[in-house]
This record gives C-alpha cells, sequence and structure tokens, in this order.
C-alpha cells in the first residue's frame, strides 16, 4: 500500500478530533443590529403605554397622600375643637360640675386616635387597590383569597374582634372613662385606664382588674350626672314625729351652709318621711343629691351630724327591732317546775315496761 493511500484513509476514517465537539455560534455584528432594532421597536410601541401607567400611578399616590393629609388634618381639628369646647364649659360652675377635663381630653384623644387610623387604612387601601388595578392586575382572587383568609381569621380571633369593637363603641358612646367608679357585672372599681381591647380598673382593696370589653355585658357608671346619698334614721314608736323631724331639719340645713358640703350636694337634703313603722320602732328617710362619687362621704357626715344632734335632743337612735330589757321582762313561774313524765303513771305503758320482772316459784315435786 502506497503513502499516499494510507494518508487518504486516514483522513477519511473518524478519528476524536477537536473538530467534532458542538459547534459555537457567535453572533455577528448584524444579529447584534438586528436585536436593537426589535427592542428599540418594542420600546418606541410601549411607551405611551408606559407613561401612562406611570403617570396614573403618581396621580393616584399623589391623591391618596394629599387627601390622607386633610383628612387627619380635619380630624386633628375637630378633636382641638372638642377640648376647647370642653375647657370653655369648665369656666362656669355647673360646668365645672359636670364635665371632667381630663376625662373629656382623654376620650377625644382616644377618638381622634380611631378615627385616624380607620381613615389611613380606608384611603391607603383604596390607593393599593387602584394602583393594582393600573397594572391590569386581576383583583378577583387576590379579594377572593383576602376575603377567604379575613373569615379564618374572624372565626379564629372573634374574641379579639368582639372585644376591640366593643372598645370602640365603648369610647364612641362615652359610656364610662378614666377615673370613673363603674360597675362592669365581672368586676368593680374605680377605672384606671380605658383601651380598645381591656379596661383596667382598680377595687376597692387596691387590686388591679383587666376586663375584657366583650365580656362586659351592663355597666353600672356611678360618677355620671349625679349620686343619691340616703340616710335611715330608726327612733322609738313613742318618739315625737314633729320634733324628729325639726332637729333633722336643723342638721339638713346647717350641713348645707357649711362648706365643703355645700358644694357636693346638689339639692337641699330632705326628709321624705316614714320609710317603715314597727311596732316598736320607725325608720325616716333623710335623701339629698350629690356630685358623682361623693354620696359615701355625704352620707357617713350626715349620719355623723345626725347622733350628734339627737344625743343633744335626748332622741335616742335605736338599731331595727329593739330587745326587751331583763329588768322589764316578766319572769316566767312554770320555768322551775319539770315537766311532768310518763313514768309518774304507774298504769302507763313505759312505767309497765320498765317494772321489775317478777321471779315464778318453782311447782313442788310430784310424790
Amino acid at each position: 500500500m502506497s503513502l499516499s493511500a494510507v494518508l487518504l484513509a486516514a483522513g477519511s476514517s473518524p478519528s476524536p478530533t477537536p473538530s467534532e465537539s458542538p459547534s459555537v455560534t457567535v453572533p455577528t455584528l448584524q444579529d447584534a443590529q438586528e436585536s436593537a432594532t426589535n427592542a428599540a421597536g418594542w420600546v418606541e410601541q410601549n411607551w405611551s403605554t408606559w407613561l401612562a401607567i406611570g403617570l396614573r400611578v403618581l396621580l393616584i399616590l399623589v391623591i391618596a397622600a394629599v387627601l390622607r393629609k386633610v383628612v387627619l388634618r380635619a380630624i386633628t381639628k375637630l378633636i382641638d375643637r372638642m377640648n376647647r369646647t370642653v375647657e370653655s364649659v369648665d369656666g362656669t360652675t355647673l360646668g365645672g360640675l359636670l364635665v371632667n377635663v381630663e376625662r373629656r381630653r382623654q376620650r377625644s384623644q382616644a377618638i381622634g386616635s380611631v378615627l385616624r387610623s380607620v381613615a389611613s387604612f380606608l384611603i391607603l387601601g383604596t390607593a393599593a387597590l387602584m394602583v393594582l388595578a393600573t397594572f391590569e392586575i386581576n383583583l378577583a382572587p387576590l379579594l377572593a383569597s383576602a376575603g377567604v383568609a379575613g373569615v379564618a381569621i374572624g372565626f379564629g380571633a372573634r374574641n379579639l374582634v368582639t372585644d376591640f369593637l366593643s372598645g370602640v363603641f365603648m369610647i364612641l358612646e362615652d359610656q364610662y372613662g378614666v377615673g370613673d367608679q363603674i360597675d362592669a357585672g365581672v368586676a368593680s372599681g374605680e377605672v384606671v385606664e380605658v383601651g380598645l381591647r381591656v379596661t383596667k380598673l382598680r377595687g376597692d382593696n387596691g387590686e388591679i382588674w383587666y376586663v375584657r370589653n366583650g365580656e362586659v355585658k351592663r355597666i353600672g357608671n356611678l360618677s355620671q350626672g349625679w349620686a343619691t346619698a340616703g340616710v335611715d334614721v330608726t327612733v322609738k314608736s313613742s318618739e315625737d314625729l314633729d320634733r324628729v323631724k325639726s332637729t333633722l331639719d336643723e342638721v339638713a340645713e346647717k350641713m348645707s351652709k357649711e362648706e365643703p358640703w355645700n358644694e357636693l350636694l346638689w339639692s337641699p337634703i330632705e326628709v321624705l318621711g316614714l320609710d317603715s313603722v314597727l311596732i316598736d320602732s320607725m325608720v325616716v328617710r333623710v335623701s339629698a343629691k350629690t356630685m358623682p362619687g361623693k354620696s359615701v362621704a355625704v352620707e357617713r357626715e350626715l349620719r355623723w351630724r345626725v347622733k350628734r344632734a339627737f344625743d343633744a335632743a335626748r332622741i335616742p337612735i335605736v338599731g331595727g327591732a329593739t330587745a326587751v330589757p331583763l329588768e322589764d321582762a316578766i319572769p316566767d313561774p312554770t320555768a322551775a317546775v319539770a315537766s311532768p313524765s310518763v313514768y309518774s303513771n304507774t298504769a302507763s305503758p313505759q312505767a309497765e315496761a320498765a317494772a321489775p320482772i317478777v321471779p315464778q316459784q318453782a311447782a313442788p315435786p310430784a310424790k
């Protein structure tokens, strides 16, 4: 075989050479120019749409920001006007008694905080939905999933939602405030802090009660409007009613003119009359309207003065049904006599059962 034939055979036979690896296409300048031309054409065709979307989004954000600022400023001015109204009313005598400035200020601040939060949530949430709609995003699945999630969260946190809504309505309706003495059913005491979820009370013994607003079914506010101070004076049924009434009238007139009771009393102390009449005693009712939360202090002072006045007038005060003194008691003549016994009668069944058994004599033996 000649050398030329060998070389020809070697060139035609396959061999592992680098030329058999996958070929890499190198982009040419013409391909790059075509890509740039296509991109420029796409941008030229869609730039107006992008500009319109951008301007729309910017307009939505600007309107939302301006609207939110205006609404928040309006709420702030409304709260400030409420505070000024309370301060002007506080300048009068009756207004100073009826209105607690600090309580009203705290209530107005709480209402303002709630209104600001609600307004910000509504405005910003609406703006976010409008921005998503501008990008042609289908909001139906998003709203549906949000609805399902809201229902799930509502079932899981229904107590929290109930507490929050109850707290909002308690603040808006001014059912009670800081410093009020209330009876919430589950607890009673002085209101220390009012929150949207929990109300903090201080009890009579100094304990702190944390009451969830959703658990409060009824509220008795002892610090709103006016309170009633009532005192029952119990005397013997043999006392002269005119003398008793004149003594009580003197006490009421003197107490109404002295400080600080003349400011705490909102009406004259009245002798209402007989509240009840028993065999050996009778109850005279004395009542008066007082400043909220001051009825207990007025009652204690009134009892003190009534006791001193009755002692000076030698009118004894008794407590309910009076006991009969020992020297007036009639001795019972049968108290020292023992009760008759059934054993004193020999014919009674008890006496016969208790009689000793007589032994029987044995019969003589037969002969």
